[in-house]
C-alpha cells in the first residue's frame, strides 16, 4: 500500500504542479497578436431636418387706394378687363377658396346661381345709384337681407359657370354696366 500511497501523492503533486504551472502561466503576460484592422466605412452624412410644417400662405389683402369710392375686392390681379359687351365689368384671378370681400358698404340683394354664366354670384345694393356683382364664388357668407361693411368677406373665390378660379366683379350704376378700374383707383367716384 505504500506505493499506492506513493502514486496517490504523486498524482497530487503532479496535479498540483500542472494548476500552479497554470497560475503562472496566466499571472505573466503574454502579448496578443495583433489585430486586423477595422474597416472603415464612409461618413455617413446626418439627414437632414424634417421639415417644418408652416401653415398654408394666406393671399395677401386687396391692395385698395383709400381714395376710391370702391375697395378691390380680391388680392389677385386683373385677367380680364371691362369692355362693355363680352365683359361687363374685370375678372381678378384668385385660388380656390380665396376670401371675396365687399367693394363697399351696402345690402345683399340677391344669392343666387340662377344665371349659368355667372355661376353663383352675390349682389349687393349701395347707398346710392350702385350695384356690385361677385360672380363665379364657391360659396356665399352671406345671405340676402344682410348688411355689410366695405371689406367684410361675403364669399369665397370658386370657378362655377367657368374654366378657372376667377372672380368676376362688376359695378352697375342707375343699371348700366361701367368700367370698375376708375372706382378701384379713385379716379371717378
Amino acid at each position: 500500500m505504500h506505493l499506492s500511497r506513493l502514486s496517490s501523492l504523486i498524482l497530487r503533486a503532479g496535479v498540483g504542479a500542472v494548476t500552479a504551472a497554470t497560475l503562472v502561466a496566466c499571472s505573466t503576460p503574454t502579448p496578443l497578436p495583433p489585430m486586423a484592422p477595422l474597416p472603415t466605412y464612409p461618413q455617413q452624412q446626418p439627414a437632414p431636418p424634417a421639415p417644418i410644417a408652416r401653415p398654408a400662405p394666406v393671399a395677401p389683402a386687396p391692395q385698395s387706394n383709400p381714395n376710391a369710392s370702391f375697395g378691390r375686392p380680391a388680392a389677385g390681379p386683373s385677367t380680364g378687363r371691362f369692355d362693355g359687351n363680352a365683359n361687363k365689368g374685370i375678372d381678378i384671378a384668385g385660388r380656390l377658396g380665396e376670401p371675396v370681400l365687399a367693394a363697399r358698404a351696402g345690402q345683399v340683394v340677391l344669392v343666387s346661381n340662377a344665371l349659368p354664366a355667372y355661376g353663383t354670384m352675390v349682389i349687393l345694393k349701395h347707398e346710392d345709384d350702385f350695384i356690385t356683382a361677385y360672380a363665379h364664388v364657391s360659396r356665399a357668407l352671406v345671405a340676402e337681407g344682410d348688411t355689410v361693411s366695405r371689406g367684410q368677406p361675403i364669399a369665397e373665390m370658386g370657378q362655377t359657370g367657368t374654366d378657372r378660379v376667377k372672380l368676376r366683379f362688376e359695378i352697375r350704376k342707375a343699371g348700366v354696366a361701367v368700367d370698375p378700374e376708375p372706382y378701384l383707383s379713385g379716379r371717378m367716384q
